[in-house]
């Protein structure tokens, strides 16, 4: 099973659980609807995890997995990149229903990673996995990204976000890379890519109206059709055998800080912070083993 699409659910979930919040009227509706919706969701999503999917799977002994070797550690962007999204959104969710600072730091800020804990214990209960200890570190590691910035700037001057172009590689390991585009989005890592994205015009005041302009730095990898190495023959429709090289590719190019535009309308706002998660598209460069690369347009 892939984490990163039930993790992406989940937050789906916190963001639609955000915009009913936001309807209501008084702060006290607000933080009521909140705890009840918010706790039901992650309640209720887990106990449907366990009944309708490790159920079929459980060994009944807790086991580890060491998975730190796999897809070029394409996955553990995507669990850091995920509990980042989700101590962010639940922290500003609370902020926004008015919740006390130090609570909304606190709670907002570890839910997604008790969230994804939770997976991880389930996991090792698994037949097939088990609780990776690589995967929580750097679950760990994204949910500190994100609570570090809090506390410190009560901003996040370093995001991380996502990006995704269909690499065609899907189609020779479809139970692994997905067979259909929206199961593809999560997990054909030779298609995703994450970044790290700042302004340098965010920590000085003289600057301010600049904030939206960032520089961005990328990662991804290619020619993974298995998670470890290509041990699955590969052949074209003329009976040809394929070989594909593994490699990663690092990525420099400008992106924009969508929750830093000069608009004034709350609603506007709450869906720019949502759509922050994702890297806008622009010219990059592409570093890889092979060399350098100008995309004109990069997604």
């Amino acid at each position: 099973m892939n984490r990163l699409l039930l993790s992406t659910l989940f937050i789906v979930m916190i963001l639609s659980s955000s915009a009913d919040n936001d309807s209501s009227a008084v702060f006290a509706r607000r933080k009521k609807a909140f705890i009840i919706s918010s706790s039901a969701l992650t309640s209720g999503s887990l106990f449907y995890l366990n009944v309708a999917w490790y159920n079929e799977y459980n060994t009944g002994k807790f086991h580890f997995f060491q998975d730190a070797d796999e897809w070029l550690q394409m996955d553990k962007c995507g669990h850091f990149f995920t509990t980042y999204q989700m101590a962010r959104l639940m922290m500003g969710s609370m902020h926004n229903c008015r919740f006390e600072e130090k609570a909304s730091f606190w709670w907002g800020g570890l839910i997604g990673l008790g969230y994804m804990s939770a997976i991880e214990v389930m996991d090792g209960f698994s037949k097939g996995w088990g609780f990776s200890t690589s995967d929580m570190l750097v679950n760990v590691a994204g949910t500190s990204l994100a609570m570090g910035q809090q506390k410190g700037w009560h901003s996040q001057k370093f995001m991380l976000k996502y990006s995704y172009y269909k690499s065609g590689l899907a189609r020779y390991n479809p139970n692994l890379l997905g067979d259909s585009p929206s199961t593809q989005i999560l997990k054909d890592y030779n298609g995703q890519k994450y970044w790290l994205t700042f302004s340098p015009f965010a920590f000085s005041e003289k600057y301010a109206k600049w904030r939206w302009l960032c520089v961005s730095m990328g990662y991804g990898a290619t020619g993974m059709i298995n998670a470890t190495v290509n041990t699955k023959p590969v052949f074209d429709n003329g009976g040809n055998l394929l070989v594909f090289e593994r490699y990663r590719i690092g990525y420099l190019s400008l992106d924009i800080d969508l929750t830093n535009l000069p608009v004034k309308k709350p609603w506007l706002k709450k869906t720019l912070s949502m759509l922050n998660m994702l890297k806008v598209p622009f010219p990059a460069v592409a570093f890889s083993r092979f060399g350098t690369k100008f995309h004109p347009f990069l997604y």
